[in-house]
């Protein structure tokens, strides 16, 4: 077992975990940790607490010290310092007339590098833009592409239920979601309803699939004929969530059958 505290960078971000070492940070707390990238800022989401060390990456990195007031006010002329290189950027863009579209900026808490994401259809040469902005900052410069889902998550937005899009309020990770998740809930496959702001299938639909999933396989399939209370009959519909078989009936009659009515007639039948 490995003592770990749950670390994120950015609101909804990915949860990364770090050695806390001597130090006692709470949730909601400041940190400054060492990273891959350097040496970064981030808020405490988990506690201190044992884990077993297969769910972890080992080594794991420290942390460095819990964030004070100066650490803080770093942080904020950080983000002052990322918005107006973000205008910079842009501008050298325009001048180098490449095809991207400049997403958002930051620096790492030590200022070793600057971070510009960007989104664009294909590859982008930016060497020369790199260049410039090196030139420019005197920093390490790193330009990353990211997706349509990544660029939703970044830019924030309302959904179309009316919430704060799920990425950029709570979805640390996306998670893999196919036509065949709407299909099974029997949604409309019009694009317009099933996309999210992105453009792709929205997240939502994976919450309620496992529900989807188990109930499809207790209920009998369309078309299957059936013993039923009320005679045999053709399975010509199905409420998967309140699990309710809709049943035409040789008399010509339509029937809206409990499951869990119809799965004890069948075993009273059965016995």
């Amino acid at each position: 077992m490995v003592e770990v505290i749950g670390v994120r960078f950015k609101k909804a971000g990915r949860i990364y975990y770090f050695d806390p070492g001597e130090h006692a940070p709470s949730v909601g707390d400041g940190v400054i940790v060492e990273t891959v990238r350097g040496v970064e800022y981030g808020k405490v989401v988990i506690d201190r607490r044992a884990v077993d060390e297969s769910d972890v990456v080992l080594p794991l990195r420290p942390v460095l010290r819990v964030a004070d007031a100066e650490d803080e006010a770093v942080v904020a002329h950080n983000r002052v310092d990322a918005e107006a290189a973000m205008a910079v950027c842009a501008d050298k863009i325009a001048a180098h007339g490449l095809p991207m579209k400049l997403i958002d900026a930051e620096y790492t808490f030590d200022r070793q590098k600057l971070i510009f994401y960007f989104a664009a259809d294909g590859r982008v040469d930016f060497r020369e833009l790199v260049r410039d902005l090196a030139a420019v900052f005197r920093t390490r410069i790193e330009l990353r592409q990211i997706g349509v889902r990544d660029q939703a998550k970044l830019i924030g937005g309302i959904g179309p239920c009316g919430r704060v899009l799920c990425c950029s309020s709570f979805l640390g990770d996306f998670e893999p979601v196919s036509i065949k998740m709407a299909k099974d809930q029997n949604l409309s496959l019009n694009p317009t309803k099933i996309s999210g702001l992105c453009g792709r299938l929205m997240c939502c639909l994976i919450y309620e699939n496992d529900q989807y999933e188990t109930a499809k396989e207790a209920l009998p399939d369309l078309g299957e004929e059936i013993a039923t209370p009320h005679g045999t009959g053709t399975v010509i519909g199905l409420n998967l969530l309140d699990r309710i078989v809709q049943v035409s009936l040789a008399d010509g009659r339509v029937m809206d059958v409990p499951w869990e009515a119809l799965y004890a007639f069948l075993n009273e039948a059965w016995q």
